[in-house]
Formats: structure tokens, C-alpha cells, sequence
């Protein structure tokens, strides 16, 4: 169920604990970087990406006025199914950052982009109040330090801007062990390189970064999801994803 949470004036210590995932890792699958794991999964990303993973999380907010929005940019656009589902909600203009060249090439054919750059999600070299709402799907988590991706899409919204983000939720990869992965044509699985984040280290990021969170929801792996993935049956009832909405609320 969707939350949405009043501004407070408190703030959380600065930095806080790191976790590394190989604390947790049962798999001990191959390790890639996040450039290169994705641009060997583009060709099945969205065949294997569920919509309960994070599209059905977006589409549950509440606080998000999405037709309001003139200009978005899509922090790790991937394969552009986040812009996709954010063209359909009624938002004009986005622009889409990413690492990987072929994931970019996939949402170049979407059609939907105002413009896509190879570029890092920390710096993406857009100008400062550029946007009215910016948005990061299933990214965070292959960051070894969050911060510096909500202090950039701060620097990049105008005031009363929005930041959702969508996350791999840290509960189920230090439950399971399980890292974000895929399976090449071998059939042999390879992980990409994965971090654990605790939600107090995104209050922390998001309060230095001048951010308040207005809402967030999370997901549980239920009978939608086991339909799909019969062979998730295990994890049933186990949180899989979050999401978080931020305002803009200094800077």
C-alpha cells in the first residue's frame, strides 16, 4: 500500500554504514560491470523485466502529477521501457542518460526521447533547473554510492520538482542472496554488479541533497507475480522492489 509522508525537520547522520553485497551473495555467479552486463542483456532485457517489478509501482503514486510535467529526464533510461510507460502518462519531454550504447540504441527505436546521451546518471552534464521531474528505474543498486546520484537529480530539478526512484529492494538481496542477473544464450547465469542501499541510506542522500520524500510504496512478490514466474514460488510474500518520491524542496 502507497504511503504518503509528511515533511519533517529531522535530519539522519552523514555518512552512513556500508553494506557490501558479497556479505550476502549465495549465487556466486560471474560478476560484471553494470556497461558491460547490460550491453550483453539488452536483447532480452524486456522479456525478462517484469511490469510488477516497477512499472505497476509507478502507476500506483498518487503524488506525481505526470501530465504536469514539461520536461523529464530518465536517469538510466535503459532500454526506454520507464520512458515509455512515462510518454503514456502525459509527460512531454524527456531525455534519457545511460551507460550502455545498446540499451540506448533499443530505446532509440522507441521513438519517444527528445534526446539520449552516453553518459554517467551522477554527472550527466545537463543544465542546473532543467527539469520538472526526474525519475531513476532499477539503477540504484548498481551504484556503490547513492549520493551522488540524488544530489544530481537535485541539481538538475527546478524547485518543487520530482525525484521517483525505483529500486531492487535492499530487503530481498540481503534475504536471498540474489544479485540482478541474467542468462546469456548458454544458459549460463552472470550477475551484475550489485550494492546493497538501505532506505536510510536514501534519506540520508536525499535530505543532503535538499530532497523530501512525499511518498513510497513497496512490492511484494504475490499470485500476479508467481503466475509469470511459477518457479519464484519460494519467495512468495517476500518484498521485491520500492519505490520513493521526492520533492524539491531547497536549492
Amino acid at each position: 500500500m502507497a504511503c504518503c509522508v509528511q515533511p519533517t525537520a529531522w535530519r539522519l547522520a552523514w555518512p552512513l554504514m556500508e553494506l557490501e553485497f558479497d556479505q550476502f551473495d549465495t549465487r556466486k555467479y560471474p560478476i560484471l560491470p553494470a556497461r558491460d552486463g547490460y550491453r550483453e542483456w539488452e536483447s532480452t532485457y524486456e522479456q525478462t523485466v517484469l511490469d510488477e517489478m516497477d512499472l505497476d509501482l509507478l502507476g500506483r503514486l498518487t503524488t506525481v502529477p505526470w501530465g504536469e510535467a514539461r520536461q523529464a529526464i530518465d536517469l538510466g533510461c535503459g532500454t526506454g521501457r520507464t520512458g515509455a510507460w512515462l510518454k503514456r502518462s502525459g509527460v512531454s519531454e524527456i531525455d534519457g542518460i545511460d551507460i550502455t550504447p545498446e540499451m540506448l540504441e533499443h530505446a532509440q527505436a522507441k521513438g519517444i526521447y527528445r534526446t539520449l546521451t552516453i553518459g554517467n546518471v551522477a554527472e550527466t552534464g545537463m543544465g542546473d533547473a532543467s527539469y520538472d521531474l526526474a525519475i531513476a528505474s532499477l539503477v540504484d543498486e548498481h551504484l556503490a554510492d547513492i549520493a551522488p546520484l540524488y544530489s544530481e537529480a537535485s541539481r538538475v530539478m527546478r524547485s518543487g520538482g520530482h525525484f521517483v526512484i525505483v529500486g531492487f529492494h535492499p530487503y530481498f538481496i540481503m534475504a536471498t542472496g540474489m544479485p540482478t542477473h541474467f542468462h546469456r544464450e548458454s544458459g549460463e547465469p552472470v550477475a551484475i554488479e550489485t550494492h546493497v542501499h538501505l532506505f536510510s541510506d536514501h534519506f540520508a542522500a536525499a535530505s543532503h541533497a535538499g530532497l523530501t520524500l512525499i511518498e513510497m510504496d513497496e512490492n511484494v512478490i504475490d499470485d500476479d507475480w508467481i503466475a509469470k514466474k511459477p518457479h519464484w514460488e519460494k519467495h512468495r510474500g517476500r518484498l521485491i522492489s520500492f519505490v520513493f518520491v521526492w520533492r524539491k524542496t531547497r536549492g
